[in-house]
Formats: C-alpha cells, sequence, structure tokens
C-alpha cells in the first residue's frame, strides 16, 4: 500500500497523534477549547508573515493553520460530529451560494450581493438581531468594527465623521469625569469603541493601523537603544524624549 500524499497525509499524522494507545499524549488531551487560542495565532503568524512579505514563512505557516483545521475536525470525527471532508464541502456550497452571479445565473454580483446572502443565512439560522454571529473570539478592536458595520446597515450611524469625532471628544470628558477605578475602565472602553468608529468613518482599518502603530513604536524604541547603548536605562525621561525625537528625525 501506497503511503498517502498531500492533505491526505496531514489527516493520516493527526489520525495517529489522536490514537488513544499508540499516539502523541498531548495531542490525545486536547479538546476545542484547549487548540482554540492556538488556532488564533496561527492566524495571527500568517498575517505576520505577509506583512512581513516572507513568502517561505508564509508558506509555513500556512501550513500551522491547515493543521488547526485539521485537528478540529478530527476531533470532531472522533465525536462522530463532522470531519474534515464535511467542512470543505462545507465551504464549497457556501462559496457557490455567496457567488450566484458566477455559479448561478444571476447576471450582476458582487460585495453587496455577498452582505446579502450572508443576510440570509444569518436568518436562516434563527439571528434575531443584525449583530447577531459576530464572533465573540474577535480581536477587540476587529470585533467592535464588524459590530458598527452591522449596526450601520440598519441605518445606525453618523452621517460622516464629525459626529464620531464629537463622540471621542466626549467619552475623553467622561473619562476625566471618572470617579473610580470601575467607571475610569468603562469610559475607556467607550473611548476605544469610539475611536473605532471614527476609523472607520476615515475609511482606515483600525487593527491594521494599530499593528502598523505598533511597529513603529518598536522600531524606533529599538533604535533609541541602539544610539544610546548601556547608557539608555540611566537617562531620565528628558533625556529618552530628546533621543526619541532624534530617532524620529532620522
Amino acid at each position: 500500500m501506497t503511503s498517502p500524499t498531500g492533505i491526505d497525509r496531514l489527516v493520516a499524522i493527526m489520525a495517529r497523534l489522536r490514537d488513544p494507545e499508540h499516539g502523541c499524549e498531548w495531542d490525545v488531551a486536547q479538546t476545542f477549547e484547549t487548540i482554540a487560542p492556538y488556532t488564533i495565532e496561527e492566524a495571527y503568524e500568517v498575517a505576520d508573515a505577509i506583512e512581513r512579505a516572507d513568502i517561505a514563512d508564509l508558506k509555513d505557516e500556512l501550513g500551522d493553520l491547515l493543521l488547526q483545521v485539521v485537528f478540529h475536525s478530527r476531533i470532531a470525527e472522533e465525536a462522530k460530529e463532522f470531519a474534515l471532508a464535511d467542512v470543505v464541502t462545507s465551504i464549497s456550497d457556501k462559496m457557490e451560494r455567496r457567488h450566484p452571479h458566477i455559479f448561478g445565473d444571476v447576471a450582476e454580483g458582487g460585495h453587496h450581493l455577498w452582505e446579502t446572502i450572508k443576510a440570509e443565512e444569518r436568518g436562516a439560522k434563527g439571528a434575531s438581531s443584525a449583530l447577531d454571529g459576530v464572533a465573540i473570539g474577535l480581536p477587540a478592536l476587529l470585533r467592535a468594527e464588524k459590530l458598527q458595520k452591522r449596526a450601520a446597515r440598519t441605518g445606525f450611524d453618523w452621517p460622516d465623521a464629525s459626529g464620531a469625532l464629537e463622540k471621542i471628544f466626549e467619552e475623553l470628558a467622561e473619562i476625566d469625569a471618572a470617579e473610580n477605578d470601575e467607571d475610569r475602565a468603562e469610559e475607556v472602553g467607550d473611548l476605544l469603541f469610539a475611536v473605532v468608529n471614527y476609523a472607520r468613518k476615515l475609511g482606515v482599518d483600525p487593527e491594521a493601523a494599530l499593528r502598523a502603530a505598533n511597529g513603529k513604536f518598536e522600531r524606533g524604541f529599538k533604535a533609541m537603544e541602539m544610539r544610546a547603548g548601556e547608557a539608555f536605562v540611566g537617562l531620565d525621561l528628558d533625556g529618552k524624549e530628546a533621543l526619541w525625537q532624534a530617532v524620529k528625525r532620522g
């Protein structure tokens, strides 16, 4: 018998790892819940490889992400719920259903049609709110943006960016007026939500913008450390700020 290749090989490897008698103790012990954080982490590592334009690393990270799909599918198969083939069939059916202008007899399509079909699918699943189906496990900034977009489709949205900007100043004032840590934390959350809303109205991806800002800060801070050497830690705040400004100027 020939050895399996491609995706079949990976499926066979996972089945062996999950074998209760001859498999890997760690893999056998895993559940949907324990694997979920790794799935999220791998998705971010795919995004990181893309941002770094590292194609070789992207290939590896996509493999790691694919392993997560196979892992979850194997756990479900053992519970007699579904198998990897069912996952593939499900997404294939969904892609054809959401592109009737390509695979069906609809003349025109595009993003608007895609969103209409998604809304119909949510209704078929018994969704009672326009916000149903926005995954709780999404990063907070991304989830905030998705919730706002869903609300906007119902007409609950600022007509332009000025209203969203005013909301930011309002939330800043409410932070200053907060009387305890609990209220202050709540108002900071409202401020972040308002900033996401403003970014959305400006057509800026808040998750990507913050990721870029993180990278810029990291590069700048490391440049400060390199310029100052061992003396960096001993610099007072004014000294570090002057060094930061020097790094910004190049």
